[in-house]
């Protein structure tokens, strides 16, 4: 838990995830955590979710996030964003916007939204990305 505002809150969190640091990023969690992304099943509860985010952290699978913009209004913080996901080689990269809640200090709610056919674009481009490596460059933030 910490005392930080809510947009550096959830900006810490993605940032830990991103750094593969997935211990800092859960303490930012409450246990009774509802996350979605939306079009996929809901994770509820601590118990669940912490495998979920320390999968996108093992070996040959990664995780980074470049910040578009962030807005707070009370304990709602609101990103878009470029996500990344690694597995191997390939980095697919889309946009996120995401929709988090933070209750005493604490993420409770994260609801993702993204666009299945800009996911197939970043597929697309990853693919070309493992064929000609120059193509597949990395964010120049956190990973």
């Amino acid at each position: 838990m910490t005392s930080q505002n809510p947009a550096d809150l959830v900006r810490h969190f993605l940032t830990a995830l991103a750094r593969g640091d997935v211990d800092a990023a859960l303490a930012d969690v409450n246990d009774d955590i509802v996350y979605t992304n939306v079009s996929l099943p809901t994770v509820r509860g601590m118990r669940r979710f912490a495998p979920v985010m320390r999968k996108l952290n093992s070996p040959g699978i990664g995780f980074d996030v470049e910040f578009l913009s962030v807005a707070a209004d009370g304990v709602v913080v609101l990103t878009e964003r470029l996500d990344e996901l690694r597995a191997g080689p390939l980095k697919i990269r889309f946009w996120v916007c995401g929709r988090f809640e933070v209750r005493d200090g604490q993420i409770v709610v994260w609801r993702d939204y993204f666009d299945f056919f800009d996911c197939t674009k970043g597929f697309a481009r990853a693919v070309v990305g493992v064929v000609v490596p120059g193509l597949n460059r990395s964010f120049h933030g956190v990973g």
